[in-house]
């Protein structure tokens, strides 16, 4: 089994994503090559949560130029994690 720690490889913090967080809907950049169950499997590891559901989206590379050398940008794969109503909420940043 691979490490839950090379799945999830961070989370994304933005507007539109704090407004999920509400819901209990958290955004996570994973794996490309993880499956829906690997991604669940990891959260519920190293967050002790329970999910319900997971939703991935791949992005593909974007051509770029700069200058006379071209090439494309990263793919990456997104994932959309929701917990069960009884499960605490993620706490990304520290209260100082």
């Amino acid at each position: 089994m691979k490490d839950p720690r090379d799945i999830i490889k961070r989370p994304i913090i933005t507007e539109r994503t704090s407004d999920l967080m509400a819901n209990k809907c958290y955004v996570f950049e994973v794996d490309t090559r993880a499956n829906k169950t690997e991604i669940k499997q990891a959260v519920e590891q190293i967050f002790k949560v329970k999910v319900t559901k997971v939703n991935t989206i791949n992005y593909s590379g974007k051509p770029k130029t700069y200058g006379r050398y071209s090439g494309y940008t990263a793919k990456w794969k997104k994932a959309f994690v929701q917990l069960s109503e009884d499960s605490k909420e993620l706490e990304f940043f520290e209260t100082v």
